[in-house]
């Protein structure tokens, strides 16, 4: 209906409009874009009219973007790391080379966090991401670009990563959807940081976008041979899904308690399952739940099944070079004379306290798999758990070193593995986004995806900033 081209320059006006205001877009390639727009109507000119272009190539011309922390050929590759600033990727990693060969049309990559490991996207090479329902609030992190330029419509779909729950928390204060996979199935290759040891098994690779039809097909593409492992061809029939619900977990002391406006917008998700699907939603008490960020921590600063240590954070921060030392480089924030962000130089002061208790840790460690096995036990194969997404709604830029833990409500899940689409509900009275996560056991991202297909067409799903 529309050629190739004229939808490539609606989006790259839509980003010259909006960035100046949210600064999601680090960097754009928007004179490439538009010659590969030229080459897919060219292609669809001359091309066969049968259904064979749709099969080879399913997101023929979808104009997307990635985070910057992904390699996107030609595009920096920095992370937010002021020593990384001369980086540019010479490839694509593996997920962005599997969209452009479905045909999608990459506009730029998207701001993060430093080094990935925060809930505010704000670093020292770009500046700090604002959310488009409130500038005065932030986008979340670590995928926060990406969240941001999709709510504001400058992108149709997106590239993002979750170690404790980097697209989630974005997804959910930019009012999107996003999707934690099961780990192990799509490819964490060609983004910095990488996770090695244990943490390659809570790193996960997925899809963001404004639409819920949109996950399934992205996440087929991105997964590729492996897909089938998430049963996305599997029918669904909402009505024999075993629903439960947790309003809260449990009254941790490092985390916020939920706010109302939050509790009872998922109270009117769990009413609506019941009355229209006629099924009766189970409210569940998992204790352990309430240790959510102490287990999350410990299983990240863990070995590996062959010994090997976790990476520091502060060798990350020094990116091979000279070792960062924290005491230090807060020494010189406080006199503006540090290239790294406070939250990151946090990370890496209280990094050391872990390994000062081993015996704790290794507590929690059990812990932690003995609740990943309560899980996988109480969902089954056609389970779905209805848990907030985090504490608060988008809060306001800063305010999270004052809230350094909520992150635990999406956090949990990366250890336990389990596949959590994050589903928007609508906007709360201040106007920002709501929402909910959606998890299932392992490889049952069918059931969740195929959850908030159906939660949209009930909440409406994405609302435009603005409206």
């Amino acid at each position: 209906q529309v050629r190739c081209i004229e939808v490539v320059e609606t989006y790259i006006a839509r980003i010259r409009e909006v960035n100046p205001l949210i600064n999601a877009v680090s960097k754009d390639r928007f004179e490439e874009a538009l010659q590969e727009a030229r080459q897919v109507d060219q292609l669809l000119a001359e091309g066969p009219a049968d259904d064979s272009l749709e099969e080879k190539f399913p997101f023929l011309g979808v104009p997307f973007t990635v985070k910057e922390a992904f390699s996107l050929q030609g595009m920096p590759n920095t992370s937010g790391l002021v020593n990384r600033r001369h980086i540019v990727a010479a490839s694509d990693a593996t997920v962005v080379s599997r969209l452009k060969q479905a045909g999608a049309i990459p506009l730029g990559v998207t701001n993060c966090s430093e080094l990935c490991m925060w809930f505010e996207s704000s670093n020292r090479v770009y500046g700090r991401t604002s959310n488009p329902y409130d500038l005065q609030r932030i986008a979340g992190g670590s995928s926060g670009g990406e969240g941001s330029v999709l709510a504001a419509a400058g992108s149709v779909v997106g590239v993002g990563s979750d170690i404790g729950g980097s697209i989630r928390m974005p997804a959910f204060f930019n009012g999107i959807f996003g999707h934690k996979p099961s780990t192990g199935v799509v490819p964490n290759d060609g983004q910095f940081p990488m996770a090695y040891g244990v943490r390659s098994n809570f790193l996960c690779t997925g899809p963001m976008c404004r639409y819920a039809e949109d996950l399934e097909p992205m996440l087929r593409v991105m997964a590729g041979p492996g897909a089938h492992k998430l049963k996305l061809g599997d029918k669904v029939s909402l009505e024999k899904i075993k629903f439960f619900c947790m309003d809260h977990d449990g009254g941790s002391v490092f985390v916020y308690p939920v706010d109302k406006e939050i509790l009872q917008t998922q109270k009117k998700v769990v009413e609506h399952l019941e009355s229209d699907l006629g099924v009766q939603v189970q409210r569940v008490s998992i204790h352990k739940m309430r240790y959510s960020f102490q287990i999350w921590s410990a299983m990240m600063s863990c070995r590996d099944s062959d010994g090997q240590e976790a990476q520091l954070f502060t060798d990350l921060l020094g990116d091979h070079g000279k070792p960062v030392w924290p005491l230090w480089e807060l020494l010189k924030w406080l006199v503006g004379m540090s290239s790294h962000t406070l939250p990151a130089i946090g990370l890496g002061l209280t990094e050391g306290v872990m390994k000062l208790n081993p015996s704790g840790n290794a507590k929690l460690v059990s812990m932690g798999r003995s609740l990943q096995a309560e899980m996988e036990t109480l969902l089954g194969p056609a389970g779905v758990l209805l848990y907030p997404s985090h504490p608060t709604v988008a809060p306001r830029h800063n305010s999270p070193i004052c809230m350094p833990f909520n992150f635990a409500y999406t956090a949990i899940f990366n250890v336990l593995g389990l596949p959590v689409t994050q589903c928007p509900l609508g906007l709360s009275s201040q106007g920002l986004p709501l929402g909910i996560q959606l998890v299932a056991a392992s490889y049952n991202d069918h059931l969740t995806l195929a959850v908030a297909r159906y939660l949209e067409e009930a909440f409406g799903g994405w609302v435009p900033p603005g409206k």
